[in-house]
């Protein structure tokens, strides 16, 4: 799997993890665990992007 490809998808699955935790969070009146949640969202995103710049770069 090329480096880009592992990014994006390592990025998603980051994003949905803390979409999950940021609900969690919500629901459970718990916002250590919704912030947690927020940055692994961010994280993903980031990671997501510089997966899109790899693939454009041809790495």
């Amino acid at each position: 799997m090329k480096s880009s490809t592992k990014n994006q998808v390592e990025g998603t699955f980051h994003q949905v993890k803390g979409k999950i935790k940021e609900i969690a969070g919500k629901v459970s009146d718990n916002p250590e665990l919704e912030a947690e949640g927020a940055g692994e969202n961010l994280t993903g995103k980031l990671q997501e992007k510089i997966g899109q710049v790899k693939q454009v770069l041809g790495e």
